[in-house]
């Protein structure tokens, strides 16, 4: 077990690991107030350009949401007449620089994430380890008039206009302490602070916005064919999940009635031929993020579970107003 599986078995709970961490909290808190201080203050440049950008972040670390979430953003806004693009930091892959990424961009150099977005949303997407690069490099490139940013909501060098924060319905925020004794980047107090708070999964709470994302049909990696997930009932199979919480994508699978032998590896494993099981009478589920790394070497009955986002469309409603109302100054 690495250290970060080891720490996230107690972010939910309290206990003597989490004392002995506290100190260690109570110290980055410190830092990240003085430094979101200096950047108040002006010390530190904050970047604005002459399009509104949405950050579209959470307090958490790990995955909680936020690129299905981006996805659909882009999408529902595009269809409302905006020319959306996405910046990311790109991480997982190994470029550096400000790189444009495209369906076909290898996954190993950008990140999962951001081809899985240049896929589904089918807007301009450029990654940079410093998002300012990412932002320049697409307003070069493009001609978009919102920039979508996956996963920037603690970069405070980005200026913004409207901020959403994605929630994990399930893990919530654990328990509630900062890093490294509990699972937040920035206090509980910060949701005060940003304009849209969207749950995924479970119950929200007042003033929240609720997002479902729910298996539809399996995709095959090396014919294209799509299938509703049933056929592969009575059939047993492997399923492979690099992601966050690996767990959640099994449930998934067994609540639908399927047999499965699990396969978990880490968020943004850097998958190789060999992770998988070579069985041609076992089909192997993964997810979407998963398959865009594992195409080049995908084997006939390696399929890719592809997901229902639903938001409710009084998001998208309030979330173009809002644009609208801060780039006017009303």
């Amino acid at each position: 077990m690495n250290v970060a599986a080891g720490l996230q078995r107690h972010w939910n709970r309290i206990d003597a690991l989490t004392l002995l961490l506290l100190p260690l909290s109570i110290c980055y808190g410190l830092i990240i107030s003085i430094r979101a201080l200096l950047y108040k203050l002006g010390v530190f440049r904050v970047r604005h350009w002459n399009v509104p950008i949405l950050v579209v972040g959470n307090l958490t670390v790990g995955g909680s949401g936020k690129t299905p979430l981006v996805i659909e953003l882009a999408r529902g806004l595009r269809a409302r007449g905006w020319r959306p693009g996405v910046v990311s930091r790109g991480y997982g892959g190994i470029s550096k620089g400000p790189t444009t990424v495209t369906a076909a961009t290898d996954p190993f150099l950008v990140g999962d994430e951001p081809v899985l977005i240049a896929r589904e949303a089918q807007v301009p997407v450029v990654v940079a380890r410093k998002r300012a690069k990412a932002v320049d490099r697409l307003l070069q490139e493009t001609e978009v008039n919102l920039v979508i940013a996956d996963d920037g909501l603690q970069h405070l060098a980005l200026g913004r206009v409207v901020e959403i924060a994605v929630i994990d319905g399930v893990t919530g925020h654990g328990n509630g302490l900062l890093l490294p004794a509990g699972p937040l980047r920035e206090p509980l107090r910060r949701l005060e602070r940003v304009d849209i708070r969207v749950r995924r999964g479970g119950q929200p709470e007042e003033g929240e916005y609720p997002m479902s994302i729910n298996p539809s049909l399996a995709r095959n990696l090396v014919s294209g064919q799509e299938v509703e997930l049933v056929e592969f009932s009575g059939v047993p199979l492997v399923a492979v999940a690099g992601i966050h919480q690996p767990e959640r994508f099994f449930s998934t699978l067994r609540n639908l009635g399927l047999e499965i032998q699990e396969k978990g590896f880490s968020d943004h494993h850097a998958f190789q031929a060999s992770d998988i099981p070579q069985a041609p009478e076992r089909p192997v589920l993964m997810t979407a993020k998963d398959a865009v790394k594992c195409e080049p070497f995908a084997q006939e009955n390696w399929w890719a579970v592809k997901q229902v986002v639903t938001i409710p469309q009084e998001l998208l409603s309030n979330l173009d107003n809002l644009l609208e109302r801060r780039i006017h100054g009303s």
